[in-house]
């Protein structure tokens, strides 16, 4: 067998016209427009308001589905709204990294969406940077579907391991390289100045630490673009869609972060969802590679793929939402003195 059976270029195909891919963009700085205007003014955001970004911001995705669905046919609307569930839920895990962020670094409540605007901002134009890495790796060769499916693997096993070492996330500032590399070349003021990146103090431009703030939350886009495009890519490889659920899922995080503040933390199980999820589309990807190289290798189909990562979001939501109300229980009759039953201890191996 050849070495080009095995890396042969792969044809990407795409749904998007010019026309397309231009109102697309525009609509897309439109909307990113009237998230600058909103947060140019630093105050804290209602949970009203928030709720109704939020709504707006999930019911975008769907008549865009629908569009899909009606001028493209049913395969395309699933290959997006199935790609737009992966990375809203990767995205939602981003979110509980950046509330990590916000609270490191101590932004009041009346900058911290100024702050998310900076991230998402940031977020888009590094996947838009990866998008076009990964076009270019598929039209090199197949090679590119394992290298996908390997570092989406990889990503699993490290976040079931942080799970499975039983310690909880956080955010150490100071060991972070990308602030320790900005404070040796630029004087950082000691206090926030409003809604300033930069000032000048004693004759010297100096940043604020919201500008740190804001360099450390883009180098963590930078992680979250590694995982999210190949996952991405994992359900379809049309170019256009994967900008178009990264887009879409990127857009209304400042105002979901608002709503999801107090749940966030609840969510204990994301990590182990998002972990099989991950290593799922990681497996479809080589899968998809080595049906190219042996016929008779299954496929995963799209709409399977979908069943099972809902299914899989669905789980672990009601998981975390029993775990929490076990340990409320448990709390609630330490604290009037009864007992409760110890937890079956599970035999090993079987979680």
């Amino acid at each position: 067998m050849s070495a080009g059976t095995f890396s042969h270029a792969v044809e990407l195909r795409t749904i998007a016209s010019p026309t397309l891919w231009t109102i697309t963009v525009a609509a897309l700085l439109l909307l990113l427009l009237v998230d600058l205007l909103i947060t140019r003014r630093p105050r804290e955001e209602s949970m009203r308001e928030s709720i109704g970004w939020s709504v707006f911001y999930l019911l975008l995705p769907v008549l865009f589905g629908v569009y899909l669905w009606a001028g493209y046919g049913g395969g395309v609307a699933v290959e997006f709204f199935t790609g737009f569930v992966v990375e809203k839920s990767l995205s939602v895990d981003n979110l509980f990294v950046f509330m990590l962020l916000l609270a490191a670094f101590a932004v009041p409540s009346a900058l911290a969406r100024q702050v998310l605007l900076y991230g998402i901002v940031g977020a888009l134009v590094l996947r838009v940077i990866f998008i076009w890495l990964g076009a270019a790796a598929l039209q090199s060769g197949t090679w590119a579907f394992l290298l996908f499916g390997a570092i989406l693997i990889v990503t699993a096993g490290k976040i079931v391991k942080d799970v499975l070492s039983g310690g909880e996330q956080e955010v150490d500032v100071s060991s972070m390289r990308t602030v320790r590399l900005v404070r040796r070349f630029v004087p950082v003021t000691d206090d926030y100045r409003g809604s300033r990146l930069v000032v000048r103090e004693r004759g010297r431009l100096a940043l604020t630490p919201l500008a740190l703030a804001a360099v450390a939350i883009l180098a963590t886009d930078i992680v979250f673009a590694v995982d999210s495009v190949p996952a991405v890519y994992g359900v379809t490889e049309d170019p256009f869609l994967v900008f178009a659920t990264n887009a879409f899922a990127l857009l209304g995080l400042r105002a979901l972060y608002f709503v999801l503040q107090g749940v966030l933390t609840k969510l204990r199980h994301l990590n182990h969802g998002l972990s099989v999820i991950l290593a799922f589309i990681g497996v479809k990807l080589i899968l998809h590679w080595a049906h190219g190289v042996w016929a008779w290798v299954p496929e995963i189909p799209t709409p399977a793929s979908l069943g099972v990562i809902v299914s899989v979001l669905v789980i672990v939501t009601v998981t975390s939402l029993l775990a929490n109300r076990r340990d409320r229980l448990r709390a609630e009759a330490a604290g009037s003195g009864d007992e409760l039953p110890e937890p079956v201890q599970e035999p090993a191996g079987e979680r």
